[in-house]
């Protein structure tokens, strides 16, 4: 086998349906085997996805066992030579598999590859590539200096914000989200630490692969990583896991070598998850507070709320689908030249490269000033995929 595709999921079927979907296309003609392992879910996953994909292997936990610890399961009993590590609230382009895996074939060193993830707005998702969290380049982020020199090679070291966005580099780090592995260098460094329950995992992954000798690269094929329907990332939880890694991380690397800069990042961290805590707090009551008395009708720039680019056919279905939901629909041709809607909605049709198609409009799009949210609808499914809601 030369690749065995591994996807963690948690009450997101109706994403990793999608996912699959993507996967599926992209797999064809390929030495592909997909494995999904379920983390204990309450939403039917594996009955709702085993009738339609039926030659996915599927691990059922009877626990929430943790990201890292879910993959380690399915990466002991899958075969293949490379080990592709995929969220479930993603999809990938056509030719995405292919061009890996001749990557890998090209880049022997190439231990571990990334590729160009996209936010749900189109936008570049910068933890596509980042760098060594060091006790330096954690204290710049932590200042907010990468954000003051978004491109310099020191202070924006976290996302390497000096390297192009749209050309093949060697990085440091890579994200769990698409993570390929070339197995000989997983065997040499080990699986995913379980230690992490959620977040960080990549990073120490990262770290172990550089420090075995072998190389992380980035390549510019994209993805779509809706980043909110598998994690609340406003929830107390998220917050908690997410700075709970980043020392479990740094104590475990970095501590006995920099023991006073690991207490100053260790009390940095804890501080910056108490105010990211305290920040989307207040965001959100000044949202509410502002609903309440009236002040969103002066701020509200989009007299449509969803556009839907496709065939008559699923014009019809979206159109009821809308109308179910009180949502505001209309039709066009092509993404509009400024902001006049708060989502875009492509089709994804059972013919030609509809995922490849998308996600290259949605960049264009963010980088031309397009500000909205896309989803999809498929009529095999009749489910209208946003990135926070499903309709159907």
């Amino acid at each position: 086998m030369r690749l065995s595709v591994i996807i963690v999921n948690y009450n997101v079927k109706h994403y990793l349906w999608q996912c699959l979907d993507s996967v599926q296309r992209a797999a064809r003609g390929l030495d592909v085997e997909t494995w999904v392992v379920d983390n204990a879910s309450t939403d039917g996953s594996i009955d709702f996805l085993r009738s339609q994909f039926p030659d996915v292997h599927y691990v059922e936990n009877t626990e929430n066992v943790g990201f890292a610890r879910a993959n380690n399961q399915a990466i002991r009993e899958s075969t293949g030579e490379l080990v592709l590590l995929l969220n479930p609230d993603t999809f990938i382009a056509e030719d995405t598999l292919q061009h890996c895996i001749q990557f890998f074939e090209q880049h022997p060193q190439a231990g571990a590859l990334g590729i160009h993830m996209v936010n749900r707005d189109g936008s570049f998702a910068r933890e596509s590539r980042r760098g060594l969290p060091t006790p330096a380049t954690s204290f710049y982020k932590v200042l907010g200096l990468n954000r003051l020199f978004p491109r310099h090679p020191r202070f924006a070291h976290y996302y390497m914000g000096h390297l192009p966005e749209f050309a093949d580099g060697q990085v440091e780090v890579l994200s769990g989200a698409f993570m390929m592995l070339r197995r000989t260098a997983l065997e040499q460094v080990g699986l995913l630490d379980e230690t992490y329950f959620m977040y960080g995992e990549d990073i120490d992954l990262s770290y172990r692969i550089g420090m075995g000798g072998w190389e992380c690269w980035y390549t510019p094929k994209l993805m779509l990583h809706y980043k909110g329907e598998s994690t609340q990332q406003t929830s107390f939880r998220y917050v908690y896991n997410f700075y709970h890694a980043m020392l479990i991380f740094f104590r475990k690397h970095f501590a006995r070598r920099y023991w006073f800069a690991w207490i100053c990042v260790e009390a940095a961290v804890l501080g910056m998850g108490f105010l990211s805590m305290v920040r989307k707090w207040l965001k959100r009551g000044i949202k509410w507070l502002r609903i309440v008395i009236g002040l969103n009708r002066l701020h509200t720039p989009h007299p449509e709320t969803l556009l839907f680019i496709g065939s008559d056919e699923a014009w019809t279905t979206v159109q009821d689908i809308c109308h179910r939901a009180g949502l505001d629909a209309s039709r066009g041709s092509e993404l509009p030249a400024k902001s006049t809607v708060m989502h875009c909605i492509f089709e994804v049709t059972a013919d030609g490269r509809p995922y490849c198609n998308m996600l290259w409009q949605m960049v264009n799009g963010s980088r031309q000033g397009l500000h909205c949210d896309y989803g999809t609808f498929n009529l095999q499914s009749g489910k209208l995929i946003l990135p926070n809601d499903i309709f159907s």
